[in-house]
């Protein structure tokens, strides 16, 4: 059965190319109101596309842009059970003369590797990755009548603008959402011939802190010396966030770390990463960070304290000068493990509070707090995934983490109570979130074949 499916997909693959440009035509920005009816109508187009092969799929208004959930449930009740889920929704386009063609006029042209790719706005996030899941079905349906076993997809038209109606809807419909596994394909390859399924989501918190010493920003001349400075101040606070090897050195900041399991490490060892050619290709000639750890143990598997910006006194074109009365900086965190986002806020918070001097005051804003994310390598979905996706591509799948935040992974299991599988056919130069985005033409027609040989395996 999976053979004939796999010939479907091959001699089907120009109209599901097709079937994708017509999406990616759509602009469903999500941040932007000025788009708030192209949203709808993504997700109208979707539902369209999920009713004609045979789900039952339907437009779920929420308080900001609707939900597409569609349903087959005609394997049996014996039958494994998954939820899929991707996003329909997609990043502004910002600056638009840096693109080579329209946005939203996708161009399917040869790349400097010889390989056709597909040039527009959410050609790889997300909506390329969703159109495999569904084209895979597609194939499944026209050549054998049905999904060898019980899907729920879900598709939400938030997630770039930071999915403020996922948790009240994942809260409302528990009981239709919950299943045995969440397939999740918002992730990429290790490389343009490996697969790869990630185990490994680091978390995230956010604070902004803000000094204050005087009431009034000074002349530098005539209160210089004698009145404190709170650039100054901040400086000598964030300069201590890193002893000098490159270990965070906030109370209690390390609880919750695990050491990375042995398997987990041979698999990394196995992918011949080079941690220098990674920091050169972006003009670094030496690691930060802790060091007696690699470059790929740092981004996968390690926390993280970063200044992300700073601001304070007159940064003007020319010179002035003051004394400011305040400054500020934005600080992130990144967590894995068991690590306690609300703990490292606190934390943080006493360790700026006792590093004031008297003539200073603080203030802090948080930005949000997500825990780090682990899957278990034991579990049945995975392992049946990562057969699968060896099948395919001719090479054992890696097992890898990132150094990034997938929210919704950790909402399925607080939530719902289920573990993810998160497989995706990204490429690291497919630019999403930049201008002259991209998805090879290759991953597309290999991404719907994985999902289909996925999907048998998990009937298995």
């Amino acid at each position: 059965m999976l053979d004939a499916v796999l010939t479907r997909i091959d001699a089907g693959f120009p109209a599901s190319l097709d079937r994708l440009l017509d999406l990616l035509r759509i602009p469903s920005i999500s941040t932007d109101p000025a788009y708030r009816a192209e949203c709808r109508r993504a997700a109208e187009w979707l539902v369209g596309e999920l009713a004609a092969i045979g789900f039952d799929a339907a437009v779920r208004d929420t308080p900001g842009h609707p939900m597409v959930v569609a349903h087959w449930t005609k394997a049996g009740p014996d039958a494994p059970h998954v939820l899929f889920y991707a996003h329909y929704d997609v990043q502004p386009v910002d600056p638009v003369d840096l693109w080579t063609s329209p946005p939203f006029e996708p161009v399917v042209a040869e790349g400097p590797n010889g390989r056709e790719r597909i040039t527009a706005r959410g050609a790889s996030d997300d909506k390329g990755q969703l159109m495999t899941f569904v084209e895979a079905c597609r194939a499944y349906v026209e050549t054998t009548g049905g999904l060898p076993i019980n899907v729920t997809i879900l598709s939400e038209g938030e997630e770039e603008s930071g999915s403020p109606s996922l948790v009240p809807f994942l809260e409302a419909n528990k009981a239709e959402l919950a299943r045995d596994v969440a397939l999740v394909c918002d992730t990429g390859m290790w490389d343009e011939d490996t697969p790869a399924v990630t185990t490994m989501l680091r978390g995230l918190v956010g604070e902004e802190v803000t000094i204050t010493c005087a009431d009034q920003d000074l002349h530098s001349g005539m209160y210089g010396g004698a009145a404190p400075n709170p650039i100054h101040v901040l400086a000598r606070i964030l300069a201590g966030l890193h002893d000098d090897a490159g270990r965070v050195t906030l109370d209690g900041f390390y609880d919750g770390v695990p050491e990375l399991d042995p398997a987990v490490r041979a698999n990394w060892d196995g992918l011949g990463f080079d941690g220098a050619a990674f920091l050169g290709a972006v003009g670094l000639s030496a690691p930060a960070g802790e060091t007696d750890r690699t470059v790929l143990e740092k981004l996968w598997s390690r926390p993280t304290a970063e200044v992300n910006g700073i601001t304070g006194g007159y940064t003007g074109n020319g010179f002035k000068t003051v004394l400011p009365s305040k400054a500020s900086a934005k600080v992130s965190f990144r967590l894995v493990g068991d690590q306690d986002p609300d703990a490292i806020r606190a934390s943080f918070r006493a360790y700026v509070e006792a590093a004031l001097p008297p003539a200073a005051k603080v203030s802090f804003e948080p930005h949000g707090g997500s825990p780090g994310i682990r899957l278990s390598v034991d579990n049945p979905a995975l392992a049946a995934s990562l057969g699968a996706l060896s099948d395919e591509w001719g090479r054992p799948t890696a097992i890898t983490g990132s150094g990034g935040s997938i929210p919704v992974v950790g909402y399925f299991k607080d939530i719902l109570g289920m573990d993810s599988v998160m497989a995706g056919f990204a490429l690291d130069d497919d630019r999403i979130h930049s201008p002259n985005e991209k998805y090879d033409v290759r991953s597309y027609h290999k991404g719907i074949r994985s999902w289909a040989r996925i999907l048998a395996a998990l009937a298995r």
